[in-house]
């Protein structure tokens, strides 16, 4: 699990997928959140510009990030 603490009120998905290095660039980011591999409190989260807030829980493969 990785614990991300959130220091403004939102962040784009995808910055958040390369602020946590669970990908190696926005590219990739971009990819996985497109092909639907990614999750946003239990549901697929297409948005790539998708606000992730404080209490959400994201996953992805084997990742499962909170945010703080």
């Amino acid at each position: 699990m990785i614990n991300f603490k959130l220091d403004s009120e939102y962040i784009h998905l995808i910055q958040l997928l390369k602020a946590v290095n669970v990908v190696e660039n926005g590219g990739e980011a971009q990819a996985v959140v497109s092909e639907g591999l990614v999750t946003c409190n239990g549901e697929i989260e297409l948005r790539k510009r998708y606000k992730v807030r404080k209490g959400d829980v994201i996953t992805f493969l084997e990742y499962k990030i909170v945010i703080q």
